[in-house]
């Protein structure tokens, strides 16, 4: 599927976009795979109040790029029912004109119950997105509040769309959502009130910390018209050039050097007879593997984002063996994954870290790994993983 995938294949964008969201064990083993292509496109996040017109300025958006010849993606997040979890796919019927084109993907999901403007699985759609080589991606939220602000956790460039006529100009431009945006947009702004609603948006400006010398321009739009388009995605790149093209969403500035939780180890007894509670749960076993220099036996069990790892030992006189005899079944580690694990070895050895291993090995799944010494950590055994060496070594 990766290799249709990165071919360009939309039948197999359409599948594996399919896969992942429905959370299905194999859609951990792709995601892990297409994340390594994340960062090769431009995320635009367009956000605002319900009937803003962002669905009408989205579209007008995506003709834009594909008169410049690039490949854009959409995701598009409707409102859930509260009664069949499913969603009136708007965003499709506004946006038939690309029927035909495979240079606009576009996937409408339903935010299924999460706050915030933004679906749960709209990461991962835009991870397969940039793996299947789309350069520009659209992020469409559910109409939001004042403090639905989650996707500038998964954007590059913020895009707030606000309308003259919706009534107290002030209350819709409170602290939170304005905080996001990295470029205003007034729709609609054919009608009166347009010049009152970039006053208000300039006036609370002045009130605004700065942010890395960044300030939101206010661009006029009549997205049924495609009147200032233009200008919008030109503000939209000065301001990626702006922050040097690198990931500023939430979740990046958080993790520094990439840091995610990866999984869990727990030490079992028997593998066999631990899954059987897991598989209840509603996980399943997505690979199994014999560490041979460990000694140990594992299976993985994809759980969201990160994954329980089972840990059978193979001879009494191991690491696991070991500890099920001095400590009984039980969490044995945590393991976080980590961007440029050599460097990451490096790092803490230069600080006097207690690392329990005297080198990055290769274990399970061909993934790389050390291990932290619970007298550095806290009292936890920590395991840093990084990814599996390319064929042909780095």
């Amino acid at each position: 599927m990766m290799e249709r995938l990165r071919a360009g294949d939309v039948r197999a964008l359409a599948r594996a976009v399919s896969v992942v969201e429905d959370g299905a064990a194999i859609g951990a083993e792709l995601l892990a795979a297409c994340r390594k292509f994340v960062g090769s496109a431009l995320r635009i996040g367009v956000t605002g109040p319900p009937g803003a017109g962002k669905s009408t300025l989205v579209d007008q958006m995506a003709r834009w790029l594909r008169a410049e010849g690039q490949s854009v993606g959409v995701v598009a997040v409707d409102p859930s029912s509260p009664y069949t979890g499913g969603a009136l796919l708007g965003d499709r019927i506004r946006m038939q004109g690309f029927a035909g084109d495979d240079g606009v993907y576009i996937r409408s999901m339903a935010s299924r119950g999460a706050t915030g403007g933004v679906s749960r699985a709209a990461a991962d759609v835009c991870a397969v997105m940039e793996a299947a080589g789309r350069q520009t991606i659209l992020i469409e939220t559910v109409g939001v509040g004042q403090d639905e602000v989650d996707v500038i956790g998964l954007a590059d460039v913020t895009v707030l769309v606000l309308v003259p006529g919706m009534g107290d100009e002030i209350q819709s431009l409170k602290a939170g959502v304005m905080e996001v945006a990295d470029v205003f947009v007034v729709n609609k702004s054919d009608r009166g009130g347009a010049e009152l609603v970039e006053q208000e948006i300039v006036a609370m400006q002045g009130l605004a910390t700065e942010r890395d010398g960044w300030v939101p321009p206010v661009v006029r739009t009549v997205a049924t018209t495609g009147d200032g388009v233009r200008e919008l995605m030109e503000a939209v790149r000065r301001c990626a050039a702006e922050k040097g093209g690198r990931r500023v969403r939430l979740g990046d500035a958080a993790r520094p050097h990439g840091l995610r939780l990866d999984h869990l180890g727990v030490a079992v007894k028997s593998i066999a007879a631990a899954r059987g509670f897991y598989e209840a749960l509603g996980l399943t076993v997505s690979h199994e593997e014999t560490v041979e220099h460990e000694k140990v036996k594992t299976a993985m069990l994809p759980l969201g984002e990160s994954r329980i790892e089972l840990l059978e030992a193979t001879e009494e006189d191991s690491t696991i063996g070991r500890f099920l005899v001095k400590r009984g079944e039980g969490l044995h580690h945590i393991a976080v994954h980590v961007d440029g694990i050599d460097a990451m070895f490096a790092r803490l050895t230069a600080k006097g870290m207690r690392l329990a291993s005297d080198a990055v090995r290769v274990g399970a799944g061909g993934h790389r790994y050390f291990f932290v010494h619970p007298a550095s950590t806290g009292g936890v055994l920590l395991e840093i993983v990084g990814d599996a060496e390319p064929e042909g070594g780095v």
